[in-house]
């Protein structure tokens, strides 16, 4: 198994609490970029093998890590794909996995500074599948084989960018700077005990709002890679943002505020850590 991280844009591996440098362990520049190690993963067993009982080095809790996979060509998230989010959302449960776009330029690490765009910033905390080599029309029960790995990420949303107009469209709202951190580590499948049973949660400032697993999950992740792939073209490094469970601000009447902490977790992955910042708006959140 392996943990994939991204420090000082380089690839490295997390190995026994110490960061071990991709490019260096295995003597092949071309792995310092995360990107291309993300194309290689299925070499990075090896590499971790490679490296595990090394205990000298920079230790991973004294360093800032970045977005494990910084530079997506793709990101496609779903929307109501827990049964309890659909309801407390007011929707119907879809018929097919609703799909929409986040731009890739709002990805961000495991503990970026989140800016607020406005007064209605939500939370949305999610098992994040990433695409680990070019694929076309791949069948559900061969999805795990071009899946290089899962991270978490939280969905950011500005609901007021996200529900202008009629109809509405998602991807503005989902795109601001930081509105999608990722990590800490990309982490390998072997590393999970049951793929189909994933716990992940949600604080803000310490007051648990969202607690769940991927059990829930109304569309599985296999079939959202064969879903997806039947339609698009998918490549190394690709993110599906796969759902969000119940929880979220919206239906709760509470929006993200400056100096709020959005603390994400899931088992075997870890946690993120977010502070909620000022921002600068846009023109659908602040008046003419």
């Amino acid at each position: 198994m392996f943990r994939l991280i991204n420090v000082h844009d380089r690839a490295a591996l997390h190995v026994d609490g110490v960061v071990v440098d991709l490019a260096e362990l295995s003597g092949d520049p071309a792995l310092a970029d995360p990107m291309v190690a993300v194309s290689r993963y299925r070499e990075l067993h090896e590499f971790a093998s490679r490296a595990a009982g090394q205990t000298s080095g920079v230790r991973v809790a004294d360093v800032v890590l970045g977005a494990p996979v910084p530079t997506p060509r793709q990101v496609f998230a779903i929307g109501l794909n827990y049964r309890e989010h659909a309801g407390e959302s007011g929707m119907d449960v879809p018929p097919a996995p609703l799909t929409f776009a986040k731009f890739p330029s709002c990805i961000a690490g495991p503990t970026a500074d989140v800016p607020l765009s406005g007064g209605a910033v939500d939370w949305e905390v999610e098992i994040v599948v990433v695409i680990g080599r070019e694929c076309s029309y791949v069948n559900a029960e061969d999805a795990w084989d071009v899946v290089a790995g899962l991270t978490l990420g939280q969905d950011i949303s500005d609901r007021v960018v996200q529900f202008t107009g009629a109809p509405p469209q998602f991807g503005l709202g989902k795109s601001f700077p930081a509105f999608g951190p990722i990590g800490p580590a990309l982490v390998s499948l072997d590393a999970f005990e049951d793929l189909d049973r994933i716990a992940l949660w949600c604080d803000v400032s310490g007051e648990r709002m969202q607690e769940a697993t991927t059990a829930d999950l109304i569309f599985s992740i296999p079939v959202l890679v064969a879903y997806l792939s039947s339609v698009c073209t998918l490549y190394p490094g690709d993110l599906i943002f796969s759902g969000t469970p119940s929880g979220i601000g919206a239906a709760r009447g509470r929006f993200l505020v400056e100096g709020d902490v959005i603390s994400s977790g899931a088992d075997v992955i870890g946690e993120l850590r977010n502070r909620c910042v000022p921002g600068r708006g846009s023109a659908a959140t602040t008046p003419a």
